[in-house]
């Protein structure tokens, strides 16, 4: 078994890979948040239907809703950006002191 040894991260790379796990993760999220906030609106609509005013708010409500899904994701992957880059730059700092993270490989074929 070989030991490895992690010396330096690449800023922009983990800040990519980090942008894109956090868009993903919000997907899982806002989607299904997102379809129950329409839901609920249109529940909301129906049963206090006052005339043009209960569809008003159902129809805000589906904006609303649509907007989760679409804004959540990309702030997610924003913050995720920033913060990977800024872990990553932690990391080589502290790598630079202490020395970085050391890793076992073995060579299966």
């Amino acid at each position: 078994m070989n030991k490895l040894m992690i010396k330096k991260l690449g800023i922009l790379s983990v800040a990519k890979m980090q942008a894109a796990i956090m868009g993903a993760v919000s997907l899982l999220i806002s989607i299904p948040y997102g379809l129950i906030i329409i839901a609920l609106s249109l529940f909301g609509a129906a049963a206090g239907s006052r005339g043009d005013s209960g569809f008003a708010l159902g129809g805000l409500g589906i904006v609303g809703g649509i907007a989760v899904m679409i804004i959540l994701p990309i702030v997610y992957a924003v913050f995720g950006f920033i913060f990977g880059a800024i872990g990553a730059l932690v990391y080589n700092v502290v790598a630079g002191a202490v020395g970085g993270i050391e890793i076992e490989v073995e060579s299966i074929a």
